[in-house]
C-alpha cells in the first residue's frame, strides 16, 4: 500500500502522513531526507524530530533512497518518507547547483523500480510545488518540472494519493 501526500509549505501534509503511520498500528520506519545545511534547517529538522513518536526508528538519508526503502519494505511495516521535495534536490542539483543528471536518472528510476515492488506500507510526503506561477530561473523552473513528473509517476503507482491544505486532507486518489 502506498500512500502519496502531497501539500504546500506549512499546510499539514507531514502531520497528516505522520497520523497515517501512527494509525496503521505496525513499527515504523521514519525516512528523513534533509540535510541541515544551515540554522533554519536545523530548526525544522529538530521540530520534526520532535513531533514524532519516540519509538519510531529513523532512518536519515539523503540520496539513497530507494535502497533504504528496499531495506525496511516489509508486509508488517510502515515506511514514512519526508520528504521526496529535499530527496529530489539532494539527487538533481550538487551543492553549487549543478544538474547531476547521471545521479538523478539512476536514483529515480531506482526509486521507481522498488516501489513498484513493494509489498508493505509506504507514505511519502511531498511539496506541491506547481500551483504558482512559472518561476523565473532556469534551475527552479528544472525543479518545478521534475517534481512535477515525479509526483505524476508516483501517484499512477499509488494506492491512495492525498493533497493536505490548511490541515485538511483531500483524498484525490
Amino acid at each position: 500500500m502506498i500512500e502519496l501526500v502531497l501539500g504546500g509549505a506549512r499546510s499539514g501534509k507531514s502531520h497528516y502522513a505522520e497520523q497515517v503511520a501512527f494509525e496503521s498500528e505496525t513499527p515504523v520506519i521514519y525516512i528523513a531526507t534533509a540535510e541541515a545545511g544551515d540554522s533554519e534547517m536545523q530548526t525544522r529538522i529538530k521540530r520534526h524530530r520532535q513531533d514524532r513518536p519516540q519509538h519510531w526508528k529513523t532512518v536519515e538519508e539523503p540520496i539513497k533512497l530507494a535502497d533504504v526503502i528496499e531495506e525496511y519494505n516489509e508486509s508488517n511495516m510502515c515506511l514514512l518518507v519526508d520528504c521526496l521535495t529535499l530527496w529530489l534536490t539532494n539527487i538533481l542539483f550538487d551543492k553549487q547547483g549543478n544538474v547531476q543528471q547521471t545521479l538523478f536518472e539512476t536514483e529515480s528510476q531506482a526509486l521507481f523500480n522498488v516501489l513498484s515492488t513493494s509489498s508493505g506500507k509506504i507514505v511519502l510526503v511531498s511539496n506541491e510545488v506547481g500551483l504558482g506561477i512559472v518561476a523565473i530561473d532556469k534551475m527552479t523552473r528544472r525543479f518545478v518540472d521534475e517534481t512535477g513528473f515525479l509526483h505524476q509517476k508516483i501517484a499512477a503507482l499509488s494506492d491512495k494519493v492525498v493533497l493536505v491544505t490548511a490541515g485538511l486532507p483531500q483524498q484525490l486518489k
